[in-house]
Parts: C-alpha cells; structure tokens; sequence
C-alpha cells in the first residue's frame, strides 16, 4: 500500500471535502469526493507513454491523482494547482514527488510561469464549470488547449447532460465515459486540438 493510501480515511476526505464544500460551494461543487470509479475513467483518457507533463487542475483531496498515478504517470510527472489552501497542504504531503501549486486555474498563465517549460502530455481538470460563467469556462478551456501538446486531451468531468462548452475554437467535446457509480453520476468530456 502507498503512503499517499494509508495516510487518507474516507471519512476525514469527507469531512474535508464537505468543510471545503461549505467554504466555497461555487469552487468545490460536488457533495462528495469523486469516486475510485470516476476516477479511473478519467485516468483512463491519459497515454502514459506520452511525454511531458501532466496537468491537473484542482484535485481537491487528490482522488484522481491517484488514478492518474495508478496509471503509470510518475509523481515527478505531475504538476496540479489547487486553489483550497487546506487541500493544497494535505496533497503535498501525499504526493511529494509531484509538484503541487496552490494557485488559481482561472489565471493559468500567471500560475504556471516557473512551473512548466514544455507542453503537457494531458490537463485532468476537477473545476466545477458548470458553476461558472460561460466566458469564464470558455477561457478556461482554451487556455489550457494553448498548453497542450498537439493532440494531447483536455479531460474535463462534470456532472451535467451536456459538456460545460461544446466547442472551444476547433476543439469539441466529446464524451469519453459515463459514471454510474459516482455521487452524483458524472461524464467525462475530452477536448483535443486537431
């Protein structure tokens, strides 16, 4: 078992999630940590032989980064910004290796300007869009494609009927995994530049 596994409880995640949701419910947007079973599909949507970076984009108790671990990325790999200072402590202690930035997705220029010399392989993002202003998510999304390799997806979750933007540029959604066994179900959409 990893030490990022021992050191977490269910129930101290959900406290921490549910103290989160509390604090900012338009920043946390879910009533629960997203499940082992999303966050494999999620994961699943990531080459680990790619090269270059990883990028997640607010991994709340690090859920996901442990599927995006479990899936061969190496923690060196990995760069997430979590915007909740609270979460940004409790995944640099679970994830070392990986480099966690406590920073602002919404300013991603600004947030990753000593983090990443090279394109990302893939961006994970766990930000609520659909809590979000259209031009804020379409902003977003777009400044991530700009961070992508060419062809590298752009995996976002959510837990609406429709993609949070359909279309960004040349860029489309397009459904990569629908997940029953979350609370709520959610879709995973994947946006690639062509």
């Amino acid at each position: 078992m990893n030490l990022a596994a021992q050191s977490r409880t269910p129930l101290s995640d959900q406290l921490r999630f549910l103290r989160g949701l509390v604090q900012s419910p338009r920043g946390v947007g879910a009533i629960a940590p997203s499940s082992p079973a999303l966050a494999r599909a999620i994961a699943a949507q990531i080459d680990p032989l790619r090269e270059g970076p990883v990028l997640e984009l607010g991994p709340g108790t690090g859920v996901v980064t442990e599927a995006i671990l479990a899936r061969g990325i190496l923690p060196e790999r990995l760069v997430a910004i979590e915007y909740d200072a609270d979460f940004a402590r409790l995944l640099t202690s679970r994830f070392p290796a990986a480099k966690i930035i406590r920073g602002d997705a919404f300013a991603l220029d600004d947030t990753l300007r000593h983090a990443a010399d090279r394109p990302f392989s893939a961006i994970v993002s766990g930000i609520p869009l659909l809590n979000q202003p259209m031009e804020r998510r379409t902003a977003l999304v777009a400044g991530a494609l700009q961070k992508l390799a060419p062809g590298a997806p752009f995996i976002q979750f959510s837990y609406g009927l429709h993609p949070p933007i359909d279309r960004v540029g040349q860029a489309f959604a397009q459904r990569a995994a629908f997940v029953w066994r979350n609370l709520p179900p959610a879709r995973v959409w994947v946006y690639r530049q062509p």
